[in-house]
């Protein structure tokens, strides 16, 4: 999805786990303080699981507490959790594609699939591979949203955003931010190309070069979210490329210029899912969590979350006309029929992606 994500898929991507590169940005992890207490669950996750108003309901019902912990990047959760004792943690928000890496190292319980309400997710999202090992279920899809454009819809022409040719259109020469994470813009590109991004062959990386270094030309500024985010509300920037709801939709109510979409020729999902973690001694309250977070009143608080709205994986969710409407609700199905997950390329391909992006990137 996001920013938070840049370290996990190089790292899982590269199969380096060292603790050494994340030590410089986590010099200080908190443990929880009363692991697993009567009365405590503790989680980690990403910022949208930490909003008040989607822990309480589920604090008051269970009469408990739910700690949790956010993290940037899979990577990051990996070192938290190798220094933490067996049984610290409960649950595990991750980035979905990175589950199965996750359940491989035997951080993960297995789930069974008739005490989750799947008939209510979508099922495209449910039915993904990385869900499951060896056909055990070991994550829950909750949230999920899109690459595709971002933009200030008063400066740019909204029909323009609608193809990735935008990206090398000369209308918009040095009006372009880029999202700085390899894979989203490059897989976006191979899409544009007609190839899928799960099809990427070694002998197809010269060609997504060629357009990658191509689009420099009307590229202004490439940075992380909040970077590619403050350029397009300060209007150094009238569109960002690989961004999309996750960038602009909590700021619609209050700037109805911005806006997003994906591509016609396709879009590319982030998904993101819950697990249960090895060894903790609170599985039947961790199960219940997941089982909150994905029911249409935790779906409703999670999909509007105050750090970043994205689309809810339960079709039944219920929200407002207006948050529907910034969400494009109504255009899930045909946003669904036209993308595909985001992946992760076998080693030697996503090496070779990093060395085009560090390329495209020193332009």
């Amino acid at each position: 999805m996001k920013a938070i994500n840049h370290l996990s898929k190089r790292r899982f991507c590269m199969h380096s786990f060292s603790a050494s590169v994340i030590a410089v940005a986590f010099t200080s992890i908190l443990m929880p303080q009363a692991a697993n207490a009567a009365d405590e669950l503790n989680a980690l996750v990403w910022c949208d699981h930490a909003d008040p108003k989607l822990l309480e309901p589920f604090e008051a019902k269970f009469n408990v507490k739910v700690n949790v912990k956010t993290y940037e990047g899979t990577g990051a959760a990996l070192s938290i959790i190798e220094q933490s004792a067996l049984g610290d943690w409960d649950v595990l928000m991750v980035d979905a594609p990175d589950a199965p890496s996750i359940a491989k190292l035997g951080l993960l319980e297995p789930l069974t699939d008739s005490s989750l309400p799947l008939d209510d997710l979508y099922s495209s999202l449910t039915s993904a591979n990385f869900n499951k090992v060896d056909g055990v279920r070991y994550t829950v899809p909750e949230k999920f949203g899109y690459y595709g454009v971002a933009y200030n819809r008063e400066k740019v022409d909204p029909a323009d955003m609608k193809t990735a040719q935008v990206m090398w259109n000369s209308k918009y020469k040095g009006r372009i931010a880029v999202y700085d994470y390899y894979f989203p813009t490059m897989q976006l590109i191979a899409i544009s190309m007609g190839i899928k991004p799960n099809e990427i062959k070694m002998n197809d990386l010269p060609k997504i070069r060629e357009r990658l270094l191509a689009m420099k030309e009307n590229v202004k500024m490439v940075g992380d979210i909040v970077s590619v985010q403050n350029a397009l509300v300060n209007g150094d920037v009238d569109i960002v490329v690989s961004g999309a709801e996750f960038v602009v939709s909590n700021l619609m109510p209050s700037m109805p210029n911005l806006d997003w979409t994906i591509f016609d020729e396709g879009g590319l999902i982030w998904i993101q899912g819950l697990s249960i973690l090895k060894g903790s001694e609170r599985k039947d309250l961790a199960l219940e969590f997941i089982k909150y977070v994905v029911s249409p009143e935790g779906q409703s608080n999670l999909a509007t979350s105050e750090c970043y709205w994205a689309m809810p994986a339960n079709s039944k969710t219920i929200l407002s006309d207006a948050e529907k409407s910034i969400l494009r609700w109504d255009e899930q199905q045909g946003f669904l029929d036209r993308s595909v997950p985001s992946t992760i390329s076998q080693a030697d391909i996503d090496s070779e992606m990093l060395d085009i992006w560090t390329e495209f990137l020193q332009k």
